[in-house]
C-alpha cells in the first residue's frame, strides 16, 4: 500500500456517548453525525483528511486496503488516517455513527470519496501556506 494511511477498528473501544466524548475531546476533533441506511458495498476509495468514527448502533463491515472485511458494531471505533483505502460494507441495518474530522470543514467535503487511481504522493497532500494564501487572495 506504499506511503497510504492504514485504518485501524478498535472493537469495544467505548460503552457509553460519554466515553465517546471524552475521546473526542482527546483527538480535538470536529464531531458530526453520520447515520447509513441500508445500501450495498461501497467502492474502495481514501479522504484527504484524518476521520475517526464511532459505532454507535447497527452493525456493518469495512473493507481496507487490501480488501479484508472488519466487521464493525457499536462499541467500535473506527481510525481512518488521511489517504487510507476503505471501503463501507453492505449496510442491512441502519448504522449509526459519531463522526469526527481532524479538521473543522463542511462534513460532505471530508467525506467525499476519492478515487484510489487519483492518489496523490505524500508531498501533494501537504498544504503550502503560500499557494493558500495567493488561492484566497486570488478568491476575495
Amino acid at each position: 500500500m506504499s506511503d497510504r494511511g492504514v485504518l485501524k477498528v478498535d472493537k469495544g473501544y467505548f460503552e457509553t456517548k460519554d466515553d465517546v466524548v471524552r475521546d473526542m475531546l482527546k483527538t480535538g476533533f470536529w464531531p458530526t453525525t453520520h447515520i447509513s441506511l441500508t445500501s450495498p458495498e461501497l467502492p474502495v476509495h481514501w479522504h484527504d483528511g484524518d476521520i475517526i468514527g464511532y459505532v454507535m448502533s447497527g452493525s456493518t463491515y469495512i473493507l481496507d486496503g487490501d480488501s479484508n472485511k472488519i466487521q464493525l458494531e457499536a462499541g467500535d471505533r473506527l481510525v481512518i488516517p488521511e489517504g487510507a483505502l476503505h471501503a463501507e460494507g453492505e449496510v442491512t441495518e441502519t448504522v449509526t455513527y459519531i463522526v469526527t474530522l481532524g479538521r473543522c470543514e463542511p462534513y460532505m467535503n471530508a467525506l467525499r470519496m476519492l478515487d484510489p487511481e487519483t492518489y496523490p504522493t505524500p508531498d501533494m497532500l501537504a498544504l503550502d501556506p503560500e499557494l493558500v494564501t495567493k488561492l484566497m487572495s486570488s478568491v476575495a
